[in-house]
């Protein structure tokens, strides 16, 4: 991780939807009412943990809910493909589950596409089938470019 600097910082919609191009996550959302449901993501989370580079660039993301009591859900977790296994997905985990108040207190819960599956076994997390889910919402798939 030389050279990355990880802060908890707020984003705007413009500089997310950027960084999302640029990651696995951007083909993760609808497209119905894209630009005015990420703004509200920008804004709403709890935890917002971001990656830059020596030159100011994104290139980790880390949004996530919690009560700080006992669960952190991770909406949003991606690198910049440039930057993968260098550690920076781990070290946002790592520093989310500490803010959310720690692993001896907080249960983490994300949904993981299938090729991050092997990451979030690494770091220790395993898949559940007690989660329920309540899904009517109009979902269009497209990628952010």
């Amino acid at each position: 991780m030389n050279n990355i600097t990880i802060k908890e910082e707020r984003i705007s919609a413009e500089e997310y939807i950027d960084f999302l191009k640029r990651t696995d996550l951007g083909s993760q959302y609808p497209k119905e009412r894209f630009n005015e449901r990420i703004k509200k993501l920008v804004k709403n989370v709890n935890i917002s943990l971001v990656a830059r580079n020596d030159n100011g660039v994104i290139v980790g993301v880390l949004f996530g809910l919690t009560d700080f009591a006992y669960w952190l859900y991770i909406t949003d977790l991606g690198v910049d493909r440039t930057y993968e296994r260098r550690g920076i997905g781990t070290e946002l985990m790592k520093t989310a589950h500490e803010l959310a108040g720690g692993e001896k207190d907080i249960a983490v819960y994300l949904i993981a596409n299938e090729n991050a599956v092997p990451f979030y076994k690494k770091f220790g997390m395993k898949k559940a089938e007690d989660v329920m889910q309540y899904f009517k919402i109009e979902w269009t798939d497209f990628t952010v470019q």
